[in-house]
Formats: C-alpha cells, sequence, structure tokens
C-alpha cells in the first residue's frame, strides 16, 4: 500500500475515532456538575414574548419573569456568585440548541406535552397556563360556554390548538385565523370577534399592552409551562425543582408572579401557583 495512502487512512480513522469518542462524551455530560465548575447556566429563553421574556428596546436586554426566575434559581443553585447567561431560542430552536449543549437548560413557556417529554426531561411545573378568553371590557362572555351559540365569532392564531380546542368546546362558534398575536388582537380591536383565544399567559401580556380587556373563565385547558433539561440529566432536574420549591417558600417566587403579572384584569395569579 503506498504510503501517501496509508497515510490518509490513518488519519481518517484518527478522525473517526476522535468524533465517537466525542460523541459518547457528550452524552455520558454531567450538566449539574458542569455548572458547578464554569459557575455558570446558560438558559434558553424566549425574546418576544410580553411579561415572560422580552427585548427591551431601552436597556438592550431581555425583560420578563422567566428571566428574573432564571437569575433566581441560578443564584439558589450557585450561590450569590452564580451567573446566568441567556440565550434567545424560538420554538424550532430550542430542543436542538438543547440537545448540541449549546443551552444548559430551557426556560421559554415551554408546555410540558407527551411528544416532548420524549425528546427532552421536564421539571416539576413552574407556571401552570392553559387555554382562556380575551375579551373588551365591556364583554358580556363569561366563559367559553358563552361563545357555543350561532354567529359567536372567535379569533385565534394560525398553528396553534386553539382552534381545534374552540371546536370542541364552543362547537356552534367561528373560528378566525390570523398569521400572529399582533393581528389577531388587531382584529378584537377592530371588533372582527367576540374574543380572542391562546394561551392564558400570552393574553395576559396583551391585556397589559392594550388597556380596556380582560381575561374571562378561568383556563378551560391545564397547559402547565416545565423547564426543559437534555434526557438523561435527572440530577440537574432535581436540583431545578429543589431550587423552585424553595423559591416558592421563601415568597421569591409570588413577589416575581405579582411584579409581572399583578393587576392584569381577569387574570388568576393563585392559579399559576398550583403544583
Amino acid at each position: 500500500m503506498p504510503r501517501k495512502r496509508f497515510k490518509a487512512i490513518f488519519l481518517a480513522l484518527i478522525s473517526l475515532i476522535f468524533f465517537i469518542l466525542t460523541a459518547c462524551s457528550r452524552k455520558n455530560t454531567n450538566t449539574y456538575q458542569n455548572i458547578k465548575q464554569s459557575n455558570k447556566i446558560v438558559w434558553g429563553v424566549k425574546a418576544d414574548t410580553r411579561l415572560f421574556g422580552l427585548m427591551s428596546i431601552k436597556t438592550g436586554k431581555i425583560e420578563g419573569f422567566e428571566i428574573d426566575l432564571a437569575n433566581a434559581l441560578t443564584k439558589e443553585i450557585l450561590g450569590k456568585n452564580g451567573k446566568a447567561e441567556f440565550v434567545q431560542t424560538t420554538t424550532k430552536s430550542k430542543i436542538p440548541l438543547l440537545k448540541n449543549g449549546n443551552i444548559d437548560a430551557v426556560l421559554a413557556a415551554m408546555t410540558i406535552t407527551p411528544e416532548r417529554k420524549k425528546e427532552v426531561l421536564f421539571t416539576k411545573p413552574y407556571f401552570n397556563a392553559g387555554q382562556s378568553l380575551l375579551v373588551p371590557e365591556n364583554s358580556k362572555v363569561k366563559t367559553v360556554n358563552d361563545l357555543n351559540k350561532k354567529g359567536m365569532v372567535v379569533l385565534a392564531v394560525k398553528g396553534t390548538t386553539a382552534a381545534i380546542n374552540i371546536a370542541k368546546f364552543a362547537p356552534k362558534a367561528k373560528v378566525l385565523e390570523y398569521d400572529d398575536y399582533g393581528q389577531a388582537f388587531t382584529a378584537l380591536k377592530a371588533k372582527q370577534g367576540q374574543a380572542l383565544t391562546t394561551d392564558s399567559g400570552i393574553l395576559a401580556g396583551l391585556a397589559k399592552e392594550g388597556k380596556g380587556y380582560k381575561l374571562v373563565g378561568g383556563n378551560f385547558t391545564s397547559d402547565p409551562y416545565g423547564i426543559a433539561v437534555n434526557k438523561g440529566q435527572k440530577e440537574f432536574a432535581s436540583k431545578l425543582d429543589v431550587a423552585l420549591q424553595n423559591l416558592r417558600q421563601n415568597g421569591t417566587y409570588n413577589r416575581l408572579l405579582k411584579k409581572w403579572f399583578g393587576n392584569i384584569p381577569g387574570f388568576s395569579i393563585k392559579f399559576t401557583q398550583q403544583n
């Protein structure tokens, strides 16, 4: 065998072995031990959702309930000198970023679902969200049952389960779907429908943004948010659960809820606190 060819094959084998070892190393990495060594937790968060995580034009930083909660959890786990680093994620990017090791945990209004449980490991719920209704303050609509009449129009966003749920809970209502929440909220303001429906947390953000609207009927579905970590990282998930429980007990969690969700018409902070 020519020397050059032998050398090429040898180098290829070395590269393959290195790749396999690296992959195994990543797979077997203990996230909790890594963050203890670095004294830092890298969080995947939202930067486009009011109240949860939104980029501030004034400060140039992401601000919201989940940002404050991530900072508090970091201090609880790593101590007062622990650092929280934030990486902006989207619905499509958060799980790949987590699996690739770019982030340590996802704290981004991520609903716990059976499908997602196949890919990631969730902590216990930190926010008990669910589908609700946003209506004008003078609306006679009190619950989703009030929409189950011919002539009633409900506004929703394309690609969400909101429309499907309305068909289940108020089958007589007509559903108009829009590309995003901004368009749907504009349609509600223009009186193109009697109610806008989606996750209660998102509706709370819209109600905070536009005065004259309120949430009604509580949550008629249960869609709790959980912190997601990589599969196999039970130690880290357990530490997060303990830290979250400590924040509940020492009053920090309740203080943050009131800071971001207090005084929103029709929004119940107590419901979000249920375990």
